[in-house]
């Protein structure tokens, strides 16, 4: 990759291998880590995007390629910047601020 990673950008990345109930294949995913991450390693988190849509509270719907997808919070992965691909969307500051929300919201501490 030349070009420099952003939160919240969106690329093809591959997945595989994958094991059980992961998500599978190259796919649309967004990054989610900060960019301090993307410009002091070699790897980057990642949630997938799919197009198939659950009502699961670590879900929450972006446009990629002027398509509606879901984002699989509950997918999150690590992984080494040689899976990504290219860059093919990123994030409004509108779903940008959703990921965020429920990102704090499932790492948060309950008391």
């Amino acid at each position: 990759m030349g070009n420099k990673i952003k939160q919240f950008e969106i690329y093809w990345a591959e997945l595989d291998p994958t094991i059980g109930a992961e998500i599978k294949k190259t796919r649309p995913c967004v990054v989610i880590s900060p960019d301090a991450i993307q410009n002091n390693l070699k790897t980057v988190i990642l949630a997938p995007l799919t197009h198939t849509f659950r009502n699961y509270p670590s879900r929450t719907q972006v446009f990629c390629g002027n398509q509606l997808a879901q984002v699989g919070l509950d997918q999150i992965r690590c992984l080494d910047k040689s899976r990504l691909h290219e860059k093919i969307g990123k994030c409004s500051s509108d779903e940008a601020a959703k990921i965020s929300e429920i990102l704090v919201e499932m790492f948060s501490l309950e008391a």
